[in-house]
């Protein structure tokens, strides 16, 4: 079944530099493998500094046209583009779990996630307005212009090969930038055949590169480079501090998603039924390799129990096998350090003491590298929670007390206070009071509604119409 997906017409086995699909110089490739099961899918080029350069100058030279062209036609290139991506989501979830591994629904879903963003930029391409300021003296006007930085250098990570692609890229064409965008190496394939369609589109010639070869040189002459006057980076936070430092001497605009460590609360008066799914979801999602996924677990004494309890049941529902099989919920992991990764955190936990309450080893259970099966861990420590990261599910006993005060919203024992409850805007799934707000990751359901909610940038209007339709709402990033 794989090799009928990559067969697809969307498949490019070549970088597109300037409009033109190319080789690297010294005709240097890489294989792109299926993690799943090893086996190769395709290979891209692997280019050298002098390729990545090229890249450049011939972003800067479409730059300069494609900012003049009037927003409504830049808006309607991206609205093609759009369409198209939604023609071919098929063929596109195809490559994308083909090189990824997620599962093909999952996949779908990336597609359609990725899509909307061209489509919202589209329609914002259409609003890009200045201001007219008051002045402070009588014989001045002050006016503010909007104008494209440039050139605009993307680094996408492979947990989310066509969405992180389509939301960097988008928004920079809607503004009348020129695009270098260099994707992960283990999933170059999805953003190359994205590339393909925006040709298709109509987008000019050089306004969107596609390279692909090894990120230290393509990151150096992205991050040094003179023209190359914005970047945008997601993965991890000491790759992003070395990508500001090197970005610094030509003072880039510089755009970093690093990172983050979510735990998931849940408390005594919990909808449990409502904290299970969340959790469910909120762990393994893309094998439990995404930005926010749930790092550690939690529970209020009162509920402990009965929550390992329903959590377990439910994770021992989750089939594992290659996305392209039907009835998939749980695919590979990426590669072979992120397997021994899970490995150490769940060995790590065992031999602090934590409970094993399901999964455990693949040996043990049947399956073969690079398959891990969802694990829950329980009576975990401090400690082995602040490590238990993807596939594994620690969770820990705590108590809750405390009231809403002026000052803050949170509890403020020692259980709660003692680990870090920032978790790169989430909100989802485990419970309401009407005496505490909730850190991290929380809910309501309409018979245990708070009085009022919190009020943050972009949540308060969706809050309300959740309230008058009386049922619970969520909001989730990548």
């Amino acid at each position: 079944m794989t090799s009928d997906l990559v067969r697809s017409v969307l498949v490019r086995d070549r970088c597109l530099v300037g409009g033109a699909w190319v080789e690297a110089d010294d005709g240097r490739r890489f294989a792109v493998r299926d993690p799943a099961s090893g086996a190769e899918v395709g290979s891209v080029p692997d280019l050298g500094a002098a390729d990545v350069r090229r890249a450049v100058d011939a972003a800067e030279r479409a730059q300069r046209s494609w900012a003049a062209v009037p927003a409504p036609d830049r808006a309607d290139v991206l609205r093609r583009w759009f369409d198209l991506i939604t023609d071919e989501t098929e063929d596109l979830a195809g490559i994308l779990t083909s090189e990824q591994g997620k599962p093909l629904a999952e996949a779908r879903g990336e597609i359609r996630y990725a899509a909307s963003y061209v489509r919202f930029y589209a329609e914002e391409a259409r609003r890009i307005a200045g201001e007219v300021l008051p002045a402070p003296v009588a014989d001045t006007r002050i006016v503010v212009l909007r104008q494209p930085v440039g050139v605009v250098a993307a680094i996408t990570p492979w947990n989310f090969p066509a969405a992180m692609v389509t939301r960097k890229v988008a928004p920079a064409l809607a503004a009348g930038c020129a695009v270098v965008l260099k994707p992960a190496g283990q999933t170059p394939l999805t953003a190359l055949a994205l590339g393909a369609l925006a040709q298709r589109a109509g987008l000019p010639d050089g306004l969107l590169n596609v390279v692909t070869g090894d990120a230290r040189t393509i990151g150096g002459v992205l991050c040094g480079h003179p023209v190359v006057r914005g970047l945008s980076f997601t993965g991890s936070t000491e790759v992003g501090r070395t990508i500001a430092a090197q970005c610094a001497p030509t003072v880039k605009k510089v755009a970093l998603e690093l990172g983050g460590n979510a735990p998931f609360l849940v408390f005594d008066d919990a909808d449990l039924d409502a904290a299970v799914a969340g959790a469910v979801f909120a762990k393994f999602r893309n094998a439990g390799q995404t930005c926010i996924c749930a790092n550690r677990f939690l529970v209020q004494e009162g509920v402990y129990d009965e929550f390992v309890q329903r959590f377990g049941a439910a994770v021992s529902g989750l089939r594992v096998g290659h996305g392209l099989d039907q009835g998939v919920d749980v695919g590979p992991l990426i590669d072979g350090a992120a397997l021994g990764k899970v490995r150490e955190h769940v060995a790590d936990a065992l031999g602090r003491g934590a409970r094993l309450v399901l999964g455990g080893p693949p040996g043990e259970r049947g399956l073969a590298e690079p398959f891990y099966p969802p694990t829950v861990l329980g009576d975990a420590d401090r400690r082995c929670s602040w490590r238990g990261r993807r596939r594994s599910a620690p969770s820990r006993r705590c108590s809750a007390s405390g009231t809403r005060t002026r000052r803050s919203r949170w509890p403020t024992t020692p259980s709660t206070a003692s680990a870090p409850t920032s978790t790169r805007a989430t909100s989802a799934g485990c419970g309401g009071s009407r005496r505490r707000w909730r850190p991290a990751w929380w809910a309501s359901t309409p018979a245990c509604s708070p009085p009022s909610w919190p009020r943050s940038a972009g949540s308060s209007s969706r809050a309300s119409a959740a309230r008058a339709r009386g049922t619970a709402w969520t909001s989730t990033w990548n």
